[in-house]
């Protein structure tokens, strides 16, 4: 399987000052951090990245300071999907100029459109520059699929390399894998070792933001043929993923709750996030404790 971008690639948060403002030197603190623990990739703007709430400007800014932080020891994937196709290709050729290795792009969410134009959609934006696309299929927050004929067609496009799937299909997932080159990251981290073992990349994780160096342990365990130990230290990370991303709040919302408290870059979140508890704080800090400790 190809790993165009790598194989453990971190959904950044985006570190914000207490007035909200954008923290460029927290970024970089943090991206450095993350890829000396073992991310080989940083997704900048994504859904972790609370890309519906940060600027044009804000987006390319980002990009440039990640990569003046990390060079060339990690490859920056720029997440620039937004309902409206200009506006995304517009974001495609801004990021190309800021320094990303690759995009991100999300379905179009809201005005749920048809297969077809879905599929003119990231022909458009693929045809604009010369950086390779991730496709980003979350038909939870999109409202609408990327179906996995769609995906098979789009595979033929050169810059078209690989999916981000949050689909929760594997069987979709499996049948694209077969019948193409793409390469599949889970983008869902209860997936990381499942779909990697059936010929997937790597992943795209949220998690990674705080526990970078166990999840890579994962694939390298698997990798080098210990198949158990791969299992064992997935399940092991198994807690802390239910309490970041399947506790009643959004991930963006834990996982800057537990990097503060870790005493990491990240900030408050942006309207019309809320921020966690000092409970649901603790209980993360304690299941993180708990996991790095064992």
């Amino acid at each position: 399987m190809t790993t165009p971008f790598g194989r453990a690639l971190c959904a950044m948060i985006t570190p914000f000052t207490a007035s909200g403002a954008l923290d460029l030197d927290g970024a970089q603190r943090l991206a450095a951090h993350l890829v000396a623990q073992g991310c080989d990739g940083l997704v900048l703007s994504g859904t972790t990245g609370e890309s519906p709430t940060t600027t044009d400007a804000e987006k390319s800014a980002l990009i440039a300071a990640v990569r003046e932080a990390v060079g060339e020891q990690a490859s920056i994937v720029a997440g620039i999907g937004t309902p409206d196709t200009r506006h995304t290709v517009d974001l495609a050729r801004e990021a190309e100029k800021a320094g990303a290795d690759g995009l991100l792009v999300v379905a179009p969410y809201y005005s749920r459109p048809p297969q077809d134009a879905i599929e003119a959609h990231f022909r458009e934006i693929a045809d604009a520059g010369e950086l390779p696309l991730m496709l980003y299929d979350i038909p939870f927050r999109t409202g609408v699929r990327i179906e996995p004929e769609t995906i098979l067609r789009l595979s033929a496009h050169p810059r078209i390399v690989a999916v981000k799937d949050c689909s929760h299909d594997f069987l979709a997932a499996q049948k694209v894998l077969a019948r193409t080159d793409l390469a599949y990251y889970a983008g869902s981290d209860e997936h990381n070792l499942a779909l990697y073992a059936v010929g997937g990349a790597g992943y795209v994780s949220t998690v990674s933001n705080v526990i970078p160096d166990r999840l890579r342990a994962v694939l390298d365990a698997f990798d080098a043929g210990d198949t158990t130990q791969a299992a064992r230290l997935q399940q092991q990370a198994t807690p802390l993923i239910e309490a970041l991303m399947s506790a009643g709040l959004p991930g963006t919302v834990t996982t800057k709750a537990l990097l503060t408290a870790l005493d990491l870059p990240a900030g408050p979140v942006r309207a019309p996030l809320r921020p966690a508890d000092d409970r649901t704080t603790d209980e993360l800090l304690s299941l993180h404790k708990t996991l790095t400790t064992t």
